[in-house]
């Protein structure tokens, strides 16, 4: 048995969990951060297709998200609703794939007030240039490796010197009307990538070994790069050492959960306590910074990404149709 099954089992026979409907502690001390008693909040109605990308925006006071077979990005606003923010999101004829397939913008990221979308029908990380008008556009950062086209960029990070790092799987390589990913007609390189692209133009190559490479994460000494893995066969999350030629291994291994409930490694955040707010199995789980499961958010299925606002006051979660929030304890 892999010992991240071993010790998961040995952790959930151990523990006495204090549980609620919407959350589980399996450690007291995750008190400082999440109630047990907190409760899940939807802000809006199940309209979405694939709900993804919550980031904070600080200039609009409220939370951008996308909607990715729709191709559209919108904004919630706390009393306002949502509104649409951005049509197109990720697909505008820039490079070829499917029209009518998962291409709108993923994964968001806002820096220094600009806002970076990994665009899966584009298939290039890009920076939005400008939202005036009815066409907004984009200015590429990276669209390439060695000369060859992305699959569909996912999800991003930026470091604190400015270096992106990207998760590069096949989903913006669904055709809607066959209902499959095609691995032929436009997809040129033979492997799902995470890479890291450095503000000069260096594209560096961190692994090809995963086979659904999705969110990605810096640990708060930027020391550790987290990459999760979408594959019910394989759901765990990766550690690579950032100073130790991306040295792997795996810090969390799903498997015991994933056979119990539903759900699959997705979007993650890191939390200032150093713990890792992750997709997964049954909705949210929350994870220590050496790995162990201390708690769980319980959507009771599939959910997509996560994303803090900036007093990590709320934790926002975006569940495929709809998007919801739960309140954390005050950071102190």
């Amino acid at each position: 048995m892999h010992k991240y099954v071993l010790l998961l089992g040995i952790l959930l026979a151990s523990c006495s969990p204090e549980t609620s409907k919407d959350v589980t502690l399996l450690d007291p001390s995750l008190q400082t951060i999440l109630s047990p008693q907190a409760s899940i909040e939807y802000l809006t109605e199940k309209i979405y297709s694939v709900s993804e990308g919550p980031a904070w925006s600080t200039e609009h006071m409220g939370l951008l998200f996308t909607d990715v077979q729709s191709n559209k990005m919108y904004l919630w606003q706390e009393g306002k609703g949502v509104r649409l923010f951005l049509d197109p999101s990720g697909y505008t004829a820039y490079a070829p794939t499917f029209e009518k397939g998962q291409n709108g913008a993923n994964g968001l990221l806002i820096q220094e007030g600009r806002l970076i979308i990994c665009q899966h029908g584009d298939r290039r990380v890009a920076v939005v240039t400008s939202i005036e008008g009815t066409t907004p556009s984009f200015q590429t950062l990276v669209d390439t490796f060695d000369g060859k086209r992305f699959n569909s960029p996912n999800d991003l990070i930026q470091s604190k010197e400015g270096d992106l790092y990207f998760t590069d799987p096949p989903y913006g390589l669904f055709n809607k009307e066959t209902q499959a990913f095609d691995e032929t007609l436009y997809r040129e390189l033979p492997f799902n990538g995470v890479y890291r692209y450095r503000l000069g133009g260096e594209v560096t190559l961190i692994t090809k070994e995963l086979t659904r490479p999705n969110g990605i994460a810096l640990s708060l000494d930027e020391n550790y790069l987290y990459v999760n893995n979408s594959d019910k066969d394989r759901p765990v999350m990766m550690r690579y050492e950032v100073n130790n030629n991306w040295a792997p291994s795996v810090f969390f291994d799903g498997s015991a959960l994933s056979e119990k409930y539903e759900g699959s490694f997705d979007g993650m955040k890191v939390h200032s306590s150093g713990h890792i707010f992750t997709t997964g199995p049954n909705g949210i789980l929350v994870l220590s910074p050496e790995g162990t499961l201390k708690g769980t958010i319980n959507f009771g299925g599939r959910i997509t990404n996560c994303a803090f606002d900036p007093t990590e006051d709320y934790l926002y979660v975006t569940t495929f149709s709809q998007v919801a929030r739960i309140k954390l304890q005050p950071n102190k």
